[in-house]
């Protein structure tokens, strides 16, 4: 990462407001997953989202970034033969959060489309994994059954579905989570 990248990070950790966020639109989430994929090995502080439904293109997945880097994202993507189309955002229509939580009897729920995943609270050891139905699945949850969820990224390495991006969702939602309560 460019020490220009490290400051900005630095002096920016803060989200940003939805004004300054734009969204890469495009067709399927296989596409979407390999532009976030694409963008983040360049550096950029992308994410996938759920874009507003009067802005879907087909795909229930969409990638947010920020707007003073839109030209070098064009830039990278016009390289590859991708479809795609960029819409700022404004305050009335931010990306919907991907992921929910609940919190049970010390145990925490973390939820991304079909993919859940249960931790305790106190030892971030993983209980529970539940959903999908890509052929995936049943090798990442055995793997992660009984985990330290810091252990967690390691065995996600192995996923390559959508119901594998979802769970590794939740696992850096989880992860996020159990570093603001410590």
């Amino acid at each position: 990462m460019t020490m220009f990248k490290q400051i900005k990070q630095k002096l920016f950790k803060k989200r940003a407001s939805p004004q300054t966020k734009g969204l890469i639109l495009v067709e399927d989430v296989a596409t979407a997953m390999a532009v976030e994929r694409l963008l983040q090995g360049h550096g950029f502080s992308v994410k996938g989202v759920a874009p507003p439904p009067h802005l879907r293109k087909g795909c229930d997945l969409a990638v947010e970034f920020d707007l003073v880097e839109q030209m070098a994202i064009e830039r990278i993507l016009n390289k590859t033969n991708v479809s795609y189309e960029i819409s700022p955002l404004n305050t009335n229509e931010p990306p919907l959060e991907i992921t929910k939580v609940k919190e049970i009897d010390g145990y925490i729920l973390v939820r991304a489309a079909n993919m859940k995943i249960t931790f305790d609270k106190k030892t971030a050891m993983i209980v529970n994994v539940s959903g999908g139905g890509c052929p995936d699945v049943p090798f990442l949850a055995q793997n992660l059954m009984g985990k330290n969820l810091k252990e967690a990224m390691v065995v996600m390495e192995k996923g390559h579905s959508l119901c594998a991006y979802m769970l590794k969702r939740t696992i850096e939602k989880s992860l996020e989570l159990l570093n603001e309560n410590h």
